[in-house]
């Protein structure tokens, strides 16, 4: 059997969202890592506010200093040479703090968004099998990828719109309480507390549509990634109207739901709006008032009408900043929770690397395995693999053969027992140091969308190109790739599908022929291979062998012949164990399964 199903929910979804501080709380060590920067930018956009106050300030003096005799010589003096130049110099310093605050801290921004990624891709390598066999790729990319805009996004917004505003209402209420009455900074909290208590509550409202819109885009997604991964099986059942089908049903489902979250929109737009006409109406009635009776200057009022659209003009976008900040809340959320995803298969504590000498002994000690509890698939599995030596298991499909492989390389761990490799249980040795010492050709062979040569030369990374084609002559595949027009640099397409079966398995063959370990599985390796070439390979694969430790898993007995010891797996369980001529004469399930090959081959 090789896939397994679990009980747990599909990975990447979204199942309960933590609190935003705790959120925050998580993404703040990897912005403190560039702690001067965040301090400096704090400092900048502190002077770009303070410089931005000032601009009204100087323009209500600005206009008081209008008020002098026509053809005065002072004017000329007084008017352009001092406020004139210094109403430039503080336009000027808005714009300089403010582009000296993104520039100082894009590093940080920018450094926080990679580090994060970085852990969350090296995480999900880290993930078992088992996580990897549930996920739904389109889905869980999509996650990783908004968790990275998220945070650009949530600094973006905080740190350079909402946290400026808050400095300026600060400054503005205390310039209105100190030089005019308290009605003023009055009419602007009670305006503010309505407009941010309205905004909250409204978007707090209409979030649930964009939580859906973002829940049937991931859906739409993760559908059209598994179709068109899948196209030759799509084409080959004529289902693209069924596929299309599927798609069209997500894509309305998300154009409902943004439909709603747009309708709400214009909703919070228009009450937004309602708000801050009624307060600006209201502080200019009381601004004209005070000109009126004189307690006010024409440049108080200026002043006053200057401060109300500085402040209202980002308040306007209240309601995006909040949504958006929620949203990328929820994002890096999502990325957090796929970084903290436990590990089913982990390194102990201080656990050392595998320490061989030569050829290992591998042995399977009383190993009991299940993926479900409910479904054992090795019942108390006992043999070895001698230094050097090949044992093969044979056995129908569902037996748990391929299980032996998983749990060799440590994909998963085994429920009871032991599997040790030249003494050292592998449970209590670094993963990277045991499957270094392994490789395998699988029987479902997955190649990257990249070159022969880049597919051949993962096996060894560091191989020369001399070592690459070396490994592809052994494989016997070399004639194939020098014949097509780009050579090496051919691509093989997605998961290698511009290529057959057997010219995949080849490839398979090359690179853990360059990868030289001194453990080797074959997992069906010659499956995708007719009789010609199977024979031909089989010596390749043999001499791959020699004087390295081989466990062979194999459908056809003929490719198992020579081997040390063949083992008959049965449900999984070893019912049968012995050479080649001793399971025939013992006439059991071996005899007849040869019998039975033979037959078929005739």
């Amino acid at each position: 059997m090789r896939h397994h199903a679990h009980s747990s929910a599909p990975a990447g979804q979204h199942v309960k969202q933590r609190p935003d501080s705790e959120t925050l709380k998580r993404l703040f060590p990897y912005l403190w890592q560039y702690k001067w920067r965040v301090v400096a930018a704090l400092t900048f956009m502190v002077g770009a506010k303070l410089a931005n106050v000032s601009v009204p300030l100087l323009l209500k003096e600005l206009i008081d200093a209008m008020s002098f005799k026509p053809n005065d010589p002072m004017a000329v003096i007084v008017v352009p040479v001092s406020l004139l130049v210094v109403y430039g110099v503080l336009r000027l310093s808005v714009s300089a703090f403010t582009e000296l605050r993104e520039l100082v801290f894009a590093k940080a921004t920018q450094g926080a968004a990679r580090q994060i990624a970085l852990e969350t891709f090296q995480h999900l390598h880290a993930l078992s099998l088992r996580f990897h066999l549930e996920r739904q790729t389109g889905g869980m990319t999509r996650d990783i990828e908004r968790g990275v805009r998220g945070i650009e996004s949530l600094i973006s917004y905080s740190l350079y719109s909402v946290v400026p505003t808050l400095i300026e209402v600060a400054l503005v209420l205390s310039i209105l309480a100190v030089k005019f009455d308290v009605w003023f900074a009055g009419i602007t909290l009670a305006a503010l507390a309505l407009y941010i208590v309205f905004t909250i509550s409204v978007t707090e409202w209409r979030t649930q549509y964009r939580r859906q819109a973002n829940e049937f885009d991931s859906a739409a997604h993760t559908k059209a990634v598994d179709s068109l991964l899948n196209y030759e099986t799509v084409k080959y059942f004529n289902n693209e109207a069924f596929e299309a089908s599927r798609y069209d049903k997500s894509l309305e489902a998300l154009r409902r739901a943004r439909l709603k979250a747009q309708t709400s929109l214009s909703l919070l737009n228009t009450g937004q709006q309602l708000i801050i006409a009624v307060a600006l109406v209201g502080m200019l009635w009381r601004a004209t008032q005070g000109v009126v009776d004189g307690r006010m200057t024409l440049g108080d009022l200026v002043m006053i009408n200057a401060f109300m659209i500085q402040l209202y003009i980002p308040l306007n976008f209240l309601g995006v900043l909040y949504r958006e900040i929620k949203q990328s809340l929820t994002d890096l959320d999502r990325m957090f929770t796929l970084l903290e995803k436990e590990r089913e298969v982990a390194d102990t504590p201080n656990a050392s690397a595998l320490e061989l000498s030569g050829p290992p002994t591998v042995k399977f000690e009383s190993v009991v395995f299940a993926y479900e509890p409910t479904r054992p698939i090795l019942h108390g599995i006992s043999f070895d693999i001698p230094a050097g030596k090949t044992v093969a298991v044979v056995g129908p499909s569902g037996s748990g053969k391929s299980t032996l492989a998983r749990l060799l390389f440590r994909f998963y761990d085994v429920g009871l027992g032991a599997i040790t490799i030249d003494g050292q249980d592998i449970r209590h040795v670094t993963q990277g140091s045991v499957r270094r010492a392994m490789g395998i050709v699988p029987q479902d062979t997955v190649l990257f969308n990249d070159t022969v040569r880049y597919n051949i030369a993962y096996g060894r990374t560091d191989a020369t190109e001399v070592e690459v084609v070396q490994a592809a002559r052994a494989a016997h595949i070399h004639e194939f790739i020098a014949a097509t027009p780009k050579g090496y640099d051919t691509m093989v397409g997605e998961r290698g599908l511009k290529l057959s079966g057997g010219e995949k398995q080849r490839v398979a063959i090359a690179r853990t022929l360059l990868k030289n370990p001194p453990i080797v599985i074959f997992d069906e390796a010659t499956s995708a291979l007719d009789s010609a070439n199977e024979r031909a390979i089989q010596a390749e694969l043999q001499s791959a062998a020699q004087n390295k430790t081989t466990l062979v898993i194999a459908h056809r007995l003929s490719t198992v012949v020579d081997a040390h010891e063949i083992l008959v797996l049965d449900a999984g369980r070893i019912v049968e164990r012995g050479s080649h001529a001793d399971l025939l004469a013992l006439n059991g399930r071996y005899a007849q399964m040869w019998a039975l090959q033979q037959s078929s081959e005739v």
